[in-house]
């Protein structure tokens, strides 16, 4: 029981014998952590500059569900159906796969609109859900 403590003590010993903050760290520090830039919203003039494209177009599902998709659907958390598991895609297929897709975008329950990829197309969309589909039987 006397080991925590004596860390604790040690420690608290370090903290009241250490030097001060050296003159200048606190400026130095400010300066650093400056803005460095300004967000540029679509529509907007942006002083000249030219915007970076926002939207990566015609990424594969492949490539969407293994940025955004995996996290949960490889393990199934929060209920969200596996990975080419057919009796997980089964109740949500019979709904039909429009409702299928609009529920990926609009998002349910504990997934996120656009399942956390706000800059990805409906076709992107549709590209993950199809990837993540059990193989045709």
């Amino acid at each position: 029981m006397r080991k925590p403590l004596f860390v604790v003590c040690l420690g608290l010993a370090a903290w009241a014998m250490a030097d001060p903050v050296p003159a200048g760290t606190t400026a130095d520090i400010l300066e650093r952590t400056q803005k460095f830039g300004r967000l540029c919203i679509e529509g907007e003039d942006c002083g000249g500059a030219t915007p970076a494209p926002v939207v990566a177009a015609g990424r594969s599902g492949e490539a969407v569900y293994s940025r955004f998709c995996f996290a949960c659907h490889a393990t199934g958390v929060s209920e969200a159906p596996k990975f080419q598991d057919a009796a997980d895609w089964a109740p949500r297929l019979e709904k039909g796969m429009e409702v299928l897709v609009q529920t990926t975008i609009d998002g349910l329950n504990l997934m996120p609109p656009m399942g956390t990829c706000m800059d990805c197309s409906e076709e992107e969309m549709q590209a993950a859900v199809d990837y993540m589909l059990p193989p045709a039987q």
